[in-house]
């Protein structure tokens, strides 16, 4: 295989493991957001975290194989991204330990104020965490300063900009919708009917956020960059996301599902396809971004890395469909029926 061959491949497929992320950790976040809000009473609370709990962990692999694949592949990439992003992503760390803390430790003790204190910190964690990866994206798609020498010269507060906060805004609505219709899928009685009236109001603020970034990041991702036609992936994200309220409002909540996960999947198509070649664009002089070439591992690397993931990427996948599959039953708030 040729170098270009494997340094495209390479993008593809680190591109592939945020699509995952997104999709399977986005609902575990939107679960997390809502629980202290949806669940009145500790069962109800309970069955929530039990829709979640046996492939929370799990979703989470895929952030750190996006970031290790990221290492390997694109050693400069990874080194701009994690050195100049250091606090953003510092902070980022800090709400998934949190979260994951809280989910081992909360039913360590009866006592409610105990319990409640910890389903605060799984909503606040989970929140921390999403609204910091979609300004982050957000972001990278808008560009970073960087300089000549790959280094990122900007810090926290010029992440925290109206375009990348209104990028987390939005990643955080899709993902409380995207959390919303899974519980829909997974819970039973009262707790699921509540869901979905949650689920029809959240998707009016979602649609709003999303349009409103969509055509921020078209005038400054696209119509600046000189795409007049930014292809169908956008518009497609957009077409499945009002779908996602017409299934919404039928309560024909397996499509509502798939077409808020569509919405993110064409989503992060998006993103990749406006920036690719690059993989870091550059504000401060678009000759100094990073792309796929020059950021990239040896050829020798990159075709070790691709026999490694030829065999072991099924392996994982086959393993992860199990999982879900073995889990599929609905929940109810009938205690005995309930893990802890």
């Amino acid at each position: 295989m040729s170098y270009e061959f494997l340094q495209i491949l390479w993008f593809v497929l680190i591109a592939v493991l945020w699509i995952g992320f997104f999709f399977l950790e986005g609902f575990d976040f939107g679960v997390g957001m809502l629980l202290p809000f949806l669940g009145k009473k500790d069962v109800e609370r309970r069955a929530i975290i039990n829709a979640i709990g046996s492939t929370w962990d799990g979703n989470e692999v895929w952030l750190l194989t996006a970031g290790g694949a990221t290492f390997a592949a694109f050693p400069h990439w990874y080194a701009t991204m994690f050195s100049g992003f250091y606090l953003a992503l510092f902070l980022l760390l800090v709400g998934l330990i949190i979260r994951g803390i809280s989910f081992e430790y909360r039913s360590k003790d009866a006592a409610p104020a105990w319990r409640n204190r910890f389903d605060w910190m799984i909503a606040i964690g989970s929140f921390l965490s999403s609204v910091l990866l979609g300004t982050a994206f957000a972001n990278l798609a808008r560009g970073v300063p960087i300089d000549e020498n790959m280094m990122f010269t900007g810090n926290l507060f010029t992440l925290l900009n109206p375009y990348g906060l209104l990028g987390g805004l939005t990643t955080v609505a899709i993902f409380l919708l995207h959390g919303a219709n899974f519980l829909g899928l997974k819970l039973e009685g009262e707790l699921r009917e509540r869901v979905n009236v949650f689920a029809k109001k959240i998707w009016v603020a979602t649609t709003v956020l999303y349009v409103t970034l969509g055509i921020f990041t078209y005038i400054a991702g696209f119509w600046a960059r000189g795409f007049v036609d930014p292809g169908i992936a956008p518009i497609t994200a957009l077409v499945v996301l009002f779908l996602a309220g017409y299934f919404i409002n039928q309560k024909m909540e397996g499509w509502a599902f798939i077409m808020v996960g569509l919405n993110i999947v064409f989503t992060q198509i998006t993103f990749f396809s406006m920036t690719f070649p690059n993989v870091m664009l550059s504000t401060t002089n678009p000759n100094w971004s990073l792309t796929i070439y020059n950021a990239s591992s040896s050829q020798y690397t990159l075709g070790v890395m691709s026999v490694i993931a030829l065999i072991f990427v099924p392996i994982v996948l086959a393993y992860q469909g199990w999982t879900y599959y073995m889990f599929r039953k609905r929940i109810s708030t009938d205690k005995k029926t309930l893990v802890y």
